[in-house]
């Protein structure tokens, strides 16, 4: 069976049929297809023209270092300070030591001077024991802890540590009848109490 060529498209092969109006320009000719844009070209509002960062981090950054360097030199500083301070207590301790000593110099000075002369004179050595004892006593007292060895008074728990109890008809209750031991020191510088017998009440 014969077929028929299939008869072309009279609108598009006809180059006679006018364009629309609105696709002509004012002389007549059709105006060129707007370009697509460029993708660099796409520009978001919403975003800031500025690069870089904003002003206020600048002076929160410069405001931070700026705190982070005074602590370190405060640290610095007081580092430095407490290795002074250790040092000058060390010295103070040193130069009170030597103090200490230097005054119980004598002390064994007549010490070494009564034992020299034990053998030739016997009698003296009591008396000579009895001045060196004297001057130890002294240079505590100079250093501030006086000698406690009264009898006749009353009990003072912070003076006295009772080492035992008599009955002494001549002693009111509660005073101190012998001292075994002496005591130094007042108060908050007392080195040791005194260790005393006390009469007891009949």
């Amino acid at each position: 069976m014969p077929t028929h060529p299939k008869e072309p498209d009279r609108a598009a092969s006809d180059p006679a049929e006018p364009a629309p109006e609105a696709e002509r320009s004012p002389h007549g000719d059709v105006p060129p297809p707007d370009p697509a844009p460029r993708p660099e070209a796409a520009h978001d509002a919403s975003e800031p023209d500025t690069v870089g960062p904003a002003p206020a981090d600048d002076e929160y950054a410069t405001a931070v270092q700026e705190l982070e360097d005074r602590w370190r030199r405060a640290l610095a500083d007081l580092d430095n300070l407490r290795k002074r301070h250790a040092r000058e207590l060390e010295r103070e301790r040193a130069a009170e030591r030597s103090r200490t000593a230097a005054a119980f110099l004598p002390v064994i000075d007549n010490l070494e001077l009564a034992l020299n002369h034990a053998d030739t004179a016997p009698g003296a050595i009591v008396e000579g024991i009895r001045a060196v004892r004297d001057q130890a006593v002294n240079v505590l007292e100079l250093l501030g802890y006086p000698r406690h060895a009264e009898t006749g008074v009353a009990f003072d728990p912070a003076r006295h540590e009772v080492v035992g109890v008599v009955q002494d008809p001549d002693a009111p209750p509660g005073t101190v009848v012998e001292v075994l031991r002496s005591g130094y020191g007042d108060d908050a510088t007392q080195l040791r109490p005194a260790a005393v017998t006390v009469a007891k009440r009949e």
